[in-house]
Order: structure tokens, then C-alpha cells, then sequence
């Protein structure tokens, strides 16, 4: 083998680094895999929840990480037809940090990295993509990787399958998903933001249209939802067709969608909703996206996998240390991780079924859903959603051990 790490973790994602960074914390000797030079890509989940920014300040890293840029949302609203709701408000949470951060994915990802570069057990790979499995008999004990500077094996204790929903390491094992479909992918794009405009980030759902502006400080990051499969129909109608669409969407003048100039700036999002019956092999786990691949709905996918992260270094970072893993260790971490997981995807399914899917599919006036219209009446309510986006189900903490750091 041309490297012996005790953890090599493929995909440098907010799942992996983070984890790689906490088994660093500790002593674990780990590899960090991230296939892209760099980090400077167009991610689309961008939003840090309060869950993620509570785990920064209990490793002590919140004043740092909140000195990065970012906008801050306390409140979550949505138009429906002519009727505004707040749909969640944050200021309740049980936390000190009651709000979701926006901040750019490769911002976050160069934070935990050079969290990582503190500790002498961290090491971070670019441009270093993991391509297949090693086995030992029946166990995964290593990877094979391509760089360019030649071919790389690394034998690990444990291998981490973080490489995303497409994971390459997911198919090399066999491992076998549920998928339960979506009715609806999402077309990305910027609008540039005016002094002028609002604050707030918002969402409008209307006669067969649904659209999200995330506030970005100078520009606006919209997502314009469309039926499942509709990207080529919309880009047909041209380019005119869409703007006006957009247009007439818009909180502010219609004609900021003339800053549309050609379809490269508009991204499509292929929404998929799976997750995998079993999570786990002998000497392999897969955690975030490889494992389950989220809804966009309530913006929670990274955190999820960011919850993911901190189980598993809960869970692992002892036997790993003490060189006495196991299968069963392996499987802890996704009886710990189910039914979270499970739970979040099916209050998505059916955000998805009753309230996506119906919008999309309507042709007259659009009110807002009865629980939505009691939201307004019974302003309480809205701390309901603001609970489950923003801390989630079973929500994650850093262990004590972690927390001090005992390998440093």
C-alpha cells in the first residue's frame, strides 16, 4: 500500500470534514479524500442550521466560524396567492444561536479545514478522487485512488463513503437504496440584489409556481421549482419565457430578471429523495448523502450530514483509537443515525405530496394549507417548524471526550 491511514474518509463534504476533523480532535489518525482541487464550486445547500451552529460552539469554534460572512435568518416566511405566513420563527429555540446562517459551502468546508490542519493526525487530499474498494476476504480494507500525480492505495481500519448521493465508493460495495421519488427538481440562479430590497429570505408559492429567494448580501440566490423533468420544456419555451415567469414572481420589479443573459447561469437541481436499507460493511460506512440523499425542503441536508459526522465520531473514535473496531461498531452508528434520518425524510414526503405537488399541479386561485392559515391566528405555531428545521430530530452533540480533545 503507498499510505496507512486508521480512517480514510472519501468526499471532502460537510460529512466527511467534519468527521476527519473530529477523529483528529482525538488522536485518530485520518485521511480526508476530496476529489475537486478546491472547494470554489456552486453548491446549492448553503444554510447552516442552529443544530450545526450550536456543535461550532461547543467545540469552542463559534466566534471564529461567525467572523466568516453570512446572513443570518431569524425568521422564515411564505406568500401563498395574495396571503403572507410566518412559517417559522427561530427566536425560541432553546439555544443561543436562534437563527440559520447563510454561508457559502466552500467557506465552511475551508473553516473546518484549517480546524483540521491544527491537529498532527489530520490530513486533507485534494484532487484525489477515491475510485474503488480494497477487500482483505469479505472486508473492505482500503481504497484505490487516482490523483495526478499516478494511482494511490491507501489501507485504512476504516473506510468512510461521504463521496455524495452519486457516491462511487456506495456502488463499488453493492449497497442497495429505497428511492421514494419527488414530484418536483429545482432551477437555480442568481438575481443581483439592490440597497434597497428586503431583508428577508422568502418563498412564494402561486398559481403552478413556486419560488425561494435566499438573501446573499448583494445578490439574491433563487430557486425556481418546477414538476419533476420539466427542465427541458422550460428551456424550450426560451429564454424570454422563463424571465417573464420569473418576473412576475418577483417581490421587487419584474425586469431584474433581464439579468438572466444566457442559460449557463441557470443550474438544475435533480431532486431525489433515497436512503440505503443498511448502512454499513465490514470496514466500511457510508454517512450523509451516500447513505441518505435529502429533499431540498427545509434546507436540512447538510446538517443532517454534519449530525451524521458527530455520531459517528461519537460512536467510533474509541474503537478506532484503540485499533478494536468492528462490524457491530459500524452498525451502532446507523441505529443511532435511522431514525433521525427517516423521520426528516418522511415530513419532507409529505411537505412534498401535500403542499409541492399540489401547488404545482393547480390552475386556479391559491390559498394557503389550513395549518398554514392558523399560523397567522396562533402566531405560537410557527415555533413548531422552526424546532424541526432548525434542530431536527434527536439532535447531535459533541462528546465530552471530543470536546476536550484528549489525542491533542
Amino acid at each position: 500500500m503507498d499510505q496507512r491511514v486508521t480512517c480514510c474518509i472519501a468526499g471532502g463534504g460537510p460529512a466527511g470534514m467534519m468527521l476527519g476533523v473530529l477523529l483528529a480532535r482525538v488522536g485518530v489518525d485520518v485521511l480526508v479524500l476530496e476529489k475537486h482541487k478546491d472547494f470554489l464550486r456552486d453548491f446549492r445547500g448553503d444554510t447552516i442550521h442552529p443544530s450545526t451552529l450550536r456543535m461550532m460552539e461547543e467545540l469552542g469554534w463559534l466566534p471564529d466560524f461567525l467572523k466568516l460572512p453570512h446572513q443570518e435568518v431569524k425568521r422564515l416566511s411564505g406568500q401563498f396567492g395574495t396571503a403572507r405566513i410566518e412559517l417559522a420563527d427561530f427566536s425560541h429555540l432553546p439555544i443561543s444561536t436562534k437563527f440559520i446562517a447563510l454561508m457559502p459551502q466552500w467557506d465552511f468546508l475551508d473553516f473546518l479545514a484549517e480546524k483540521g490542519r491544527a491537529y498532527p493526525k489530520f490530513s486533507l487530499r485534494m484532487n484525489a478522487e477515491a475510485t474503488d474498494l480494497i477487500y482483505d476476504g469479505n472486508r473492505v480494507s482500503g481504497v484505490k485512488v487516482t490523483t495526478p500525480e499516478g494511482p494511490l492505495t491507501v489501507a485504512a481500519e476504516l473506510v468512510v463513503a461521504s463521496d455524495g448521493r452519486s457516491s462511487t465508493l456506495r456502488k463499488a460495495a453493492g449497497f442497495v437504496s429505497e428511492n421514494f421519488g419527488a414530484p418536483m427538481d429545482v432551477m437555480w440562479f442568481r438575481l443581483p440584489r439592490l440597497p434597497t430590497d428586503t431583508e428577508e429570505t422568502q418563498a412564494r408559492f402561486d398559481v403552478g409556481h413556486i419560488f425561494i429567494m435566499l438573501q446573499r448580501g448583494d445578490y439574491w440566490q433563487c430557486a425556481y421549482v418546477i414538476p419533476k423533468g420539466g427542465d427541458a420544456k422550460v428551456r424550450a419555451a426560451g429564454l424570454d419565457a422563463f424571465r417573464k415567469s420569473v418576473g412576475v414572481l418577483l417581490p421587487f420589479d419584474a425586469a431584474r430578471a433581464d439579468a438572466i443573459s444566457d442559460w449557463d447561469q441557470v443550474r438544475l437541481l435533480t431532486v431525489v429523495v433515497d436512503r440505503l436499507n443498511e448502512w454499513a460493511r465490514p470496514g466500511l460506512l457510508c454517512i450523509g448523502d451516500a447513505a441518505h440523499a435529502m429533499s431540498p425542503v427545509g434546507g436540512v441536508g447538510i446538517n443532517l450530514a454534519v449530525q451524521d459526522a458527530v455520531a459517528t465520531a461519537n460512536v467510533l473514535w474509541q474503537p478506532l483509537k484503540e485499533k478494536r473496531l468492528t462490524f457491530d461498531d459500524l452498525r451502532k452508528v446507523q441505529a443511532r443515525r435511522d431514525f433521525p434520518t427517516r423521520a426528516t425524510q418522511r415530513l419532507q414526503l409529505t411537505v412534498q405530496n401535500l403542499i409541492i405537488a399540489k401547488t404545482l399541479a393547480n390552475t386556479r386561485e391559491l390559498k394557503p394549507p389550513l395549518i398554514f392559515r392558523l399560523f397567522n391566528s396562533l402566531p405560537f405555531l410557527s415555533r413548531i417548524p422552526a424546532r424541526l428545521i432548525g434542530l431536527g430530530f434527536r439532535p447531535e452533540h459533541v462528546s465530552d471526550a471530543i470536546r476536550a480533545g484528549m489525542g491533542v
